[in-house]
């Protein structure tokens, strides 16, 4: 996507709405005396409850309480997926100067958690040849060529690296979109891409402290939690209007109700 098509997206119906109610939601988590007192107590809490969220997007639907315990049930089926969900997550805080100079590399590097124990150690990282299959728990549309997701991720690079001044939850909804769109590794994409837009959240400005949780807002839309999130995205892929309005309309909601989860987190340390 150029800039100039993401200009075209700020405008399109319902997203100007959606955007600033994200932004309102935030700012009051922002604000919040706990998250300034014990911002990394909070930042710890919201990455649980990210990966938790991310994996169930995924498929792997755990407990939080499980979640928390992974190591005393690591060979439950999904394991392997809440781990790389957890790393993912753990990780974005060390990734944030390289996002921005190097995008394309984070993006290597998000696989290589998602995916070490989902892959052989020599395709962690690696994009997916053109006679390698796909593994895409959302059942999206057949992904691109290999040859045509480089040149599109080159294009998304471009935008991250850009100083820009379109509204940083629009490039994260379209950073996320994009890569699920474009499934550029064999698995792992759904967890790399949800970590890539709260990368660019944290970056740009919109949520420096790390504390919305939009992985719980994804899965707690009230249209149908996972299903509403598959939607959305397929609305992004067929690449009308209307449909990336309603992609993003949706990724608004996720990180206004993932304010909400992150206020929620507050409120329970301040009870203690």
């Amino acid at each position: 996507m150029s800039s100039d098509a993401l200009a075209a997206v700020v405008v399109l119906p319902g997203v100007e709405t959606a955007v600033a109610q994200a932004r309102v939601a935030v700012d009051r988590l922002l604000a919040h005396r706990v998250l300034r007192r014990r911002g990394e107590e909070v930042r710890l809490a919201a990455a649980l409850r990210g990966a938790r969220a991310s994996a169930a997007l995924d498929g792997v639907d755990w407990p939080l309480a499980d979640v928390r315990s992974l190591e005393e049930i690591a060979d439950r089926p999904g394991a392997s997926v809440v781990r790389g969900a957890l790393r993912t997550g753990a990780e974005l805080g060390a990734l944030r100067t390289a996002w921005v100079k190097a995008p394309l590399q984070v993006l290597a590097r998000l696989h290589a958690l998602a995916a070490a124990d989902l892959l052989a150690q020599d395709r962690l990282g690696r994009p997916r040849a053109s006679d390698e299959a796909v593994d895409d728990p959302l059942g999206l549309p057949g992904a691109p060529s290999p040859a045509a997701v480089s040149a599109r991720l080159d294009a998304l690079a471009r935008l991250v690296v850009s100083p820009g001044d379109s509204p940083a939850l629009v490039l994260s909804a379209v950073v996320h979109g994009e890569l699920l769109a474009l499934r550029p590794f064999p698995t792992a994409n759904g967890v790399v891409a949800r970590a890539a837009s709260r990368l660019v959240l944290i970056t740009r400005g919109f949520d420096p402290a790390a504390a919305s949780i939009p992985e719980v807002g994804h899965l707690a839309d009230p249209a149908n939690s996972t299903a509403a999130y598959g939607d959305a995205a397929r609305g992004y892929l067929a690449g009308t209007p209307a449909g990336v309005a309603a992609w993003v309309v949706h990724c608004a909601g996720a990180v206004e109700r993932g304010a909400q989860e992150g206020l929620a987190v507050c409120e329970a340390l301040l009870r203690g």
